[in-house]
């Protein structure tokens, strides 16, 4: 598993130890968002092993892979704001590391490979909703470096035989995640008695996917997922940026005064939606309500003060 020091693949490890018999290696770079003592409490599974090396680094995933029956590649840097300051590292880790894992998992011979993509590669749109066959029309770097990374994937099923599966999920939260994305970094800041910025209007609209949720689709995709498929996963939870601001507001007790609205960032999504029928088919649909799981995700800030503080520190000196 790549990148699984972070927030998503972090989560999956748990999914996996607790759910499977799987013996499972984390294989990550630890670059600023990625975090060991995210794992620290997994260290004493004897199922568990990690390797410190970078997706890009050909001979270190050359090294670690062999032997893996699965491969599911969660490694990438994901953060729209940072993408326009410093594309280059977006396009260096989401297409060429995602390269290097697809040819060296060609001559592994690995029975599966999870590619782990997002929504955001389709674009935005006013109305409905994308489905897996829809064309992609990203519109940051970061969602550019994600949709070249699907089709370096599919192009390595196409071309050797790899069997990839590609996952596309919506805006996720929960415990775990690197205080700079939105639902994290209100909270933090909340706790901490700062204002909270919402960009423009607050009116940009996403699909909230709890973490956990999706770690079970990604598995069932693992699982039962067919080889050259795409699967959409999301929740149907589509809020605007103001009631996920006035939800957090409510459940930490805080009013408007701990909101200043912000100029509007360089190429805002307007509203993300995807179609979700085709994982539903392989039988799964999201078992946490939004208001739950928004409500364990924030007790989980409150309760992770020494986790998430150093977090924000890395952040502000970056």
């Amino acid at each position: 598993m790549t990148g699984a020091a972070g927030f998503i693949g972090s989560n999956f490890v748990r999914h996996l130890l607790g759910n499977t018999d799987d013996e499972i290696t984390v294989f990550d770079a630890l670059t600023y968002a990625g975090n060991r003592e995210t794992l620290a409490d997994l260290e004493s599974d004897s199922r568990f092993s990690f390797v410190h090396g970078d997706i890009c680094d050909r001979s270190a995933v050359a090294e670690a892979l062999p032997g893996h029956d699965y491969v599911v590649h969660f490694a990438a840097e994901s953060h729209v704001d940072r993408s326009l300051l410093d594309p280059d590292v977006f396009v260096r880790t989401n297409s060429m590391g995602t390269n290097v894992m697809c040819d060296l998992a060609v001559e592994a011979e690995v029975e599966r490979f999870v590619h782990i993509s997002t929504d955001e590669v389709y674009g935005s749109i006013e109305e409905g909703s994308f489905s897996e066959t829809d064309v992609l029309e990203p519109r940051s770097p970061y969602s550019a470096s994600k949709a070249s990374s699907d089709l370096i994937a599919m192009a390595y099923h196409e071309t050797h035989g790899l069997p990839v599966s590609i996952t596309r999920s919506s805006n996720q939260f929960g415990p775990y995640q690197f205080p700079e994305k939105l639902i994290p970094f209100f909270v933090t800041s909340l706790l901490d008695g700062h204002n909270v910025p919402l960009y423009g209007d607050g009116l940009n609209v996403r699909d909230w996917l709890f973490v956990r949720d999706n770690c079970a689709a990604v598995d069932l995709v693992l699982r039962k997922g067919e080889a050259g498929e795409i699967y959409n996963i999301g929740a149907g939870n589509e809020l605007t940026n103001r009631e996920i601001t006035d939800d957090l507001l409510g459940i930490l007790g805080k009013d408007e005064s701990s909101v200043t609205y912000v100029e509007d960032r360089l190429g805002h999504d307007r509203r993300y939606s995807i179609h979700a029928d085709k994982i539903a088919a392989l039988g799964w649909q999201p078992q946490s309500t939004f208001t739950e799981a928004l409500s364990e995700t924030v007790q989980f800030y409150v309760d992770n003060r020494t986790w998430w503080e150093p977090l924000k520190e890395r952040v502000k000196n970056r």
